[in-house]
């Protein structure tokens, strides 16, 4: 399995206290960058947002979007002061028996006594602000999670499909390679025989055996072949890893791209030439493919 690092994951929670909603977007990035955009009085939680996220993502422009809405009045507390609104009772009373007023005690006149009815203020704690926020950003990296291993697969497929095509192109390329020196022992061989049919001498074949050995070492692409088929092993390979493997690649993919630039310049041949303008073609596609790689 391997993780793309485009992706996007939305996390929601709600409790009597708070409704939270929170983003996280990721693009392409050499190192783990993570920018956390929320209120300030959140600030405090930004380390451990950021540890959770760090867990789970470890390359990418990671951008973090946090909405806190605070329920209104949630933490406030309104209770009846019945030690002062005994004492007002007990005076309308006594009121009512001295001067024989028959009007009730209700509700209306108790509601205008100050201080009868107490509105307290409950200040939040840290982890109330917490227990909301994690549920959130826990959901919001799976999700994110989810994508960018969907999207990672999707890439790990085109990218086994240009290597497909790469050994395919290397085939043809060592079908081609042993005619490189035969072509140029016949055309050597015809072009001295030329020349010394005019001067009426012999060729020395040691000497023209000596060249054409000289001549096979510099366009011998043999070496490169193997290495190349040896890093497309290895990428086979780390295509199947669970780990981070964007740098890996790439490290490989450059050295594919050193090969075969080498076969390239050793090999006069006009069809091999073109086949190295297709295996550029392919590695250089690949090479996009990885960027997008964790």
């Amino acid at each position: 399995m391997i993780y793309s690092m485009t992706g996007f994951g939305r996390g929601e929670f709600s409790n009597d206290a708070f409704d939270v909603t929170l983003e996280i977007k990721s693009v392409n990035n050499r190192y783990c960058d993570i920018i956390i955009k929320m209120p300030k009085k959140l600030n405090i939680f930004e380390d451990r947002m950021k540890n959770k996220i760090k867990a789970k993502l470890s390359r990418g422009r990671i951008d973090v979007y946090v909405n806190l809405e605070e329920k209104a009045y949630d933490n406030y507390e309104v209770s009846a002061n019945f030690e002062i609104l005994d004492k007002y009772v007990k005076v309308y009373k006594e009121i009512q028996s001295r001067y024989g007023i028959k009007d009730e005690i209700n509700l209306s006149m108790l509601s205008r006594v100050q201080e009868g009815i107490e509105v307290s203020y409950l200040e939040r704690g840290e982890e109330d602000y917490w227990l909301a926020i994690e549920p959130a950003i826990d959901q919001a990296i799976d999700r994110i999670v989810t994508m960018r291993a969907l999207e990672g697969d999707q890439l790990r497929g085109d990218i086994l499909s240009k290597i497909a095509n790469i050994r395919k192109t290397l085939s043809a390329i060592e079908v081609h390679a042993p005619r490189i020196v035969e072509n140029y022992r016949a055309k050597t061989r015809e072009r001295i025989s030329d020349l010394l049919l005019e001067m009426n001498a012999e060729i020395d074949e040691m000497r023209l055996a000596n060249e054409i050995a000289i001549y096979a070492d510099k366009t011998n692409i043999n070496e490169e072949i193997v290495r190349i088929y040896s890093h497309l092993e290895q990428i086979d390979t780390i295509l199947t890893s669970t780990e981070p493997v964007g740098r890996k690649l790439d490290f490989l993919v450059q050295e594919l791209n050193r090969e075969i630039n080498t076969i390239g310049s050793k090999s006069p041949d006009i069809d091999i030439s073109n086949l190295v303008i297709e295996l550029k073609s392919d590695i250089e596609q690949i090479r996009e493919q990885i960027q997008n790689i964790e």
